[in-house]
């Protein structure tokens, strides 16, 4: 066994921070592209790109919940993993990988099954239209096949970040990015697939990206290895790690629901195009959602690791670089957004009826981005430092409590433009949102650094 990850307990933070953060948001920035970049080929494809585009984005729901389930494994586990290493508790971190290890092999099993019989039920539900329907079931019968390669690439390499080994983590993405950043435009127009290629592209690049995170943590350089023995599951560690890891299920497996209730609504007030510029919508949100996630996933070793060996001192310096690190890169993107609307849209699509639509939608939904970073520098940190619940809180009032009724309300508030005013449900939840998350967030840090300071009894 190697334990030297003590230096997540002694190297200075800043450094420490911007080691693993660099990585990581890079790891996100290029999983941005890997996610976006079949979309962006899709809706360039000669005479039917702006339909097919609509087509993969009603997918959406879907994919975001393989993705959910693969983040309720990896946001639970991973941290209570580096948890126990900062305790020294190495038995209990190798046992609670391996039991994260059988999980989303069973859940993948399970998940592709539901895929491959009841998909174009689902994807006519969440808003396809007869139009877009066929291009939405060539992707998901592809896709589906390779869900198990999503959920153990994304679920196991948050335990190689989780140990130290950013670059690693970087690495595992960056395998499958370039991969299908190589095969989209050979499959999709070398080889005439279509939306087919670039779910073809999708799986080979992520069972690539599977392989090489297994081998790794099967491998030498490992802190915590995958062993046969722990496969047994362990209910003592099993549960806690779902638990810590509800939270984040709940902010995607939700943001799933949202966009069923996004395409349905949209597609009775503004028909296909209000549904095709949402694709947009959701894709320009990675933008924002995946490098901020990225800083998060960098310092939650550090956050964690020094939680667990109560250290407080760096748990909260770690939180402060964190949160203006988030909020100096929501404020740019807020930026950029507001005076480019029309550059983030064309690269989407070449239609230029849906990037006419799309641009004003963009200023709308994306109004209170700026501050976006409080939400995720909070969200993140409860997850780092193990509590379950006010995470799963702050997840359940952003996405149940306030955005789902206000798609539905906003219209009847602006029944002079309804397609518009369910876009605007996004930027009045994302302010209730901040202001709840942050209040709760600074009276559950200072108690929980409080119990910390207490002598060990």
């Amino acid at each position: 066994m190697n334990n030297d990850r003590e230096f997540l307990g002694t190297e200075p933070v800043g450094k420490l921070l911007a080691r693993l953060a660099l990585p990581t948001v890079t790891a996100q920035l290029i999983n941005m592209l890997y996610n976006i970049v079949d979309r962006i080929y899709i809706g360039h494809i000669k005479d039917v790109g702006a339909t097919a585009l609509t087509g993969v984005g009603v997918c959406m729901p879907l994919i975001l919940i393989v993705s959910a389930f693969a983040a309720l494994i990896s946001n639970g586990g991973a941290p209570r993993a580096s948890i126990s290493m900062g305790k020294k508790d190495y038995e209990s971190a190798e046992a609670t990988l391996g039991n994260c290890f059988v999980a989303q092999v069973v859940i993948s099993i399970f998940l592709t099954t539901i895929l491959l019989i009841w998909n174009r039920d689902f994807l006519m539900a969440f808003g396809a239209s007869e139009n877009t329907i066929q291009y939405a079931v060539d992707y998901m019968n592809i896709y589906a096949v390779g869900t198990i390669f999503v959920q153990l690439t994304l679920g196991m390499n948050a335990f190689i970040t989780a140990q130290g080994f950013a670059k690693t983590g970087m690495l595992s993405v960056l395998i499958g990015a370039v991969t299908s950043i190589v095969l989209d435009p050979i499959l999709i127009f070398g080889f005439n697939m279509g939306v087919e290629g670039a779910a073809l592209a999708t799986i080979i690049s992520q069972a690539l990206s599977c392989a090489w995170v297994l081998l790794f943590l099967t491998g030498k350089k490992t802190s915590l290895r995958l062993k046969a023995r722990y496969f047994r599951i362990r209910p003592q560690l099993l549960f806690p790690s779902l638990a810590l890891g509800v939270s984040t299920f709940i902010m995607q497996a939700s943001e799933s629901v949202v966009n069923i209730c996004f395409n349905s609504s949209l597609q009775a007030y503004g028909g296909d195009m209000a549904v095709g510029a949402m694709t947009i919508l959701s894709s320009v949100m990675q933008f924002a959602m995946l490098p901020l996630q990225g800083l998060g996933q960098g310092s939650q070793p550090i956050i964690s690791y020094n939680y667990g060996a109560r250290n407080t001192g760096r748990v909260k310096q770690a939180f402060w670089l964190l949160l203006r690190a988030d909020c100096l890169y929501s404020t740019l993107l807020w930026a950029l957004v507001m005076l480019f609307p029309h550059l983030f849209a064309s690269l989407f699509t070449n239609d230029a009826a849906l990037i006419g639509f799309t641009a004003p939608a963009l200023r709308i939904y994306l109004a209170t981005l700026l501050l976006f970073g409080i939400q995720m520098a909070c969200q993140m940190t409860f997850v780092s430092i193990g509590n379950a619940l006010m995470s799963a809180i702050a997840a359940i009032v952003r996405k149940f409590v306030l955005l789902l009724p206000l798609i539905y309300l906003m219209p009847v508030l602006f029944p002079d433009n309804k397609t518009f005013a369910v876009y605007l449900a996004e930027p009045v939840t994302d302010t209730l949102a901040v202001t709840f998350t942050a209040a709760a967030f600074y009276f559950t840090f200072r108690k929980a650094l409080a119990r910390l300071e207490r002598p060990v009894e």
